[in-house]
């Protein structure tokens, strides 16, 4: 018995093409997405209409009316007078190592649950797992006393103690990110089949070469998708420094926007530009890396 594929028909030139059914569900759930989508945009353009418009204009007309004019100088005087530079430095000096420590930590943590014969390694990434329904607000106090105590060198902190230092806000957010970390890579990397690890054994590599120079290049994007989550993540932390910083030039810039707020008067219009010039950053660093971002978080939604 043999079977012949049967070819697909062809349109005819002029001979129109049946149209799809009307389904009234799918339609409700194109309103529903472009309403979310909507409500998401909303308040990001509203902003970007209020910092090119004038204060003096929008009290007397309101957000919601008709330009009269539009400018730009919002932006110039948000730069100077919050004095952005600086807390930009600040905030790449925080966030540049925070991401690196974390996502090596949580790589080498991963590859030990994921790759090596570790007794309990279940029981492991579980506890790690669970760390991230912690709420941080319930260690606010403790904290606060325990970087107090911690002595540090001079050049390290003007404090002497972890409190009001660098260190001490990169170590925290390597501390709240790393078992989100752990949990994602750990996964990513059980997809990846063992007989390569395997082949490598038989070859004689060692298991830091099965780390460094198989394991984690197969795992680029996921370490994509990471440090864009966590750059986002520590660029936009305003707790942890409020609570374990006090001198106001070491800051990050999330804390800039209060250098805007007068003391009797706070220009919105001002307020917003701050805002945007604040947010651009995440932005950048989101479009140089919206690819492996994506790629990341659909890889394997395709496996059975």
């Amino acid at each position: 018995m043999t079977l012949t594929a049967s070819r697909p028909t062809a349109v005819e030139p002029g001979r129109p093409q049946a149209k799809r059914p009307f389904r009234p569900l799918r339609l409700v759930l194109h309103l529903f997405l472009g309403l979310v989508a909507l409500g998401w945009l909303l308040p990001l353009l509203l902003a970007v209409y209020a910092s090119l418009r004038p204060y003096e204009e929008t009290a007397r007309f309101g957000y919601f009316s008709l330009p009269r004019s539009l400018t730009l100088d919002y932006y110039g005087q948000a730069w100077s007078q919050a004095d952005l530079p600086k807390y930009y430095l600040n905030t790449l000096i925080i966030v540049v190592p925070g991401v690196i420590l974390t996502l090596l930590m949580a790589s080498f943590t991963a590859f030990a649950i994921a790759r090596l014969r570790i007794p309990g390694r279940k029981v492991l990434l579980v506890v790690f797992t669970a760390g991230n329904l912690l709420p941080p607000q319930v260690l606010i106090t403790p904290l606060y006393t325990l970087y107090t105590l911690i002595p540090l060198p001079w050049w390290l902190s003007d404090s002497l103690s972890l409190y009001d230092s660098y260190l001490g806000l990169i170590l925290i957010h390597v501390a709240f990110q790393f078992g989100f970390c752990v949990f994602v890579l750990a996964n990513f990397m059980r997809t990846i089949p063992e007989e390569i690890s395997e082949a490598a054994m038989v070859d004689g590599a060692g298991v830091w070469r099965r780390y460094w120079q198989l394991t984690l290049p197969l795992c680029r994007p996921a370490l994509a998708a990471l440090s864009t989550l966590q750059f986002t993540w520590m660029y936009n932390d305003f707790l942890w420094a409020l609570v374990l910083m006090s001198s106001g030039d070491k800051l990050p810039v999330t804390s800039a926007l209060n250098n805007l707020r007068g003391q009797f008067f706070t220009d919105y219009n001002l307020l917003a530009a701050g805002s945007l010039l604040v947010a651009l950053p995440t932005l950048i660093v989101f479009q140089l890396l919206h690819k492996q971002f994506v790629s990341g978080l659909t890889l394997g939604s395709t496996k059975g």
